[in-house]
């Protein structure tokens, strides 16, 4: 059982993402197979939770949350609630395929989300990259209410240990907790942008800028139509709070 830490009221688990991993890998082994959510939590999504109660609800029921983000380590420090690192969604979806191209026994993955063009191409990159990781199963992200049904049973059908969501926030932490049971998966891991990532269609920051705590300012210029008011409005948010947290010395809940 990992600790946890309150950050601006979102809980977030003090792990590693060395043993992230192997907490994937044992949940995979486990007989059960019992569904587990992981969330990713970055400074955009705990803005965003302060307005979207599901989305809360979501994080507050997943089984691991973690911290995605160089600031949010650096915050998590200034406010006495240390966390050892950042947990990235793209940084531990890569893990977790070195790995399963290791093992012994076949890592199975269902990929969900993107443009089919953009999926098509991740699969390949996947089958070139990790021959031994089986691609259980892929749907594109565009499908509406009508195909849950499908949705989730072609991915439960899928017999798959590890479910990777390329897909919006708050649609994918709501759908994925909302459909739990119905999935069936050991690991269900949104995973944000990693799949442009991994599929080389979006160039990650360079080491320097992800240190330096700034890769959401590298995304948001790769990508500044999709992302520049997000990033300015919820980095605006998120300043003026931890302000006043650090002047307050009180960790601040989400607004009712």
């Amino acid at each position: 059982m990992t600790s946890s830490v309150d950050i601006m009221g979102c809980r977030f688990d003090a792990i590693t993402e060395a043993e992230t991993r192997d907490l994937i890998f044992a949940w995979r082994d486990d007989p059960e197979r019992k569904t587990h959510t992981i969330i990713t939590v970055n400074v955009a999504i705990l803005m965003m939770m302060r307005d979207d109660p599901k989305l809360t609800e979501a994080v507050e029921k997943a089984d691991l949350v973690v911290v995605d983000g160089t600031p949010l380590v650096w915050t998590a420090k200034w406010l006495a609630k240390p966390v050892p690192e950042k947990v990235s969604g793209v940084d531990l979806m890569q893990q977790l395929l070195e790995v399963g191209e290791k093992d012994g026994k076949p890592l199975r993955v269902f990929l969900l989300g993107t443009t089919q063009e953009r999926l098509d191409k991740l699969c390949d990159v996947i089958r070139d990259r990790y021959p031994k990781v089986v691609i259980a199963g892929a749907r594109n992200g565009y499908f509406k209410e009508p195909d849950w049904p499908d949705v989730t049973k072609m991915i439960r059908e899928s017999n798959a240990d590890v479910l990777f969501v390329g897909m919006p926030c708050p649609f994918k932490e709501v759908w994925c907790e909302r459909h739990r049971e119905e999935l069936a998966t050991p690991a269900v891991i949104g995973v944000g942008g990693a799949f442009d990532v991994l599929g080389g269609f979006v160039q990650r920051a360079p080491v320097i800028m992800q240190k330096a705590g700034m890769e959401w300012f590298w995304r948001m210029m790769m990508e500044p139509r999709k992302l520049f008011k997000r990033y300015l409005v919820t980095n605006s948010q998120f300043m003026a709070l931890l302000a006043k947290a650090l002047v307050t010395g009180r960790v601040l809940k989400r607004a009712d």
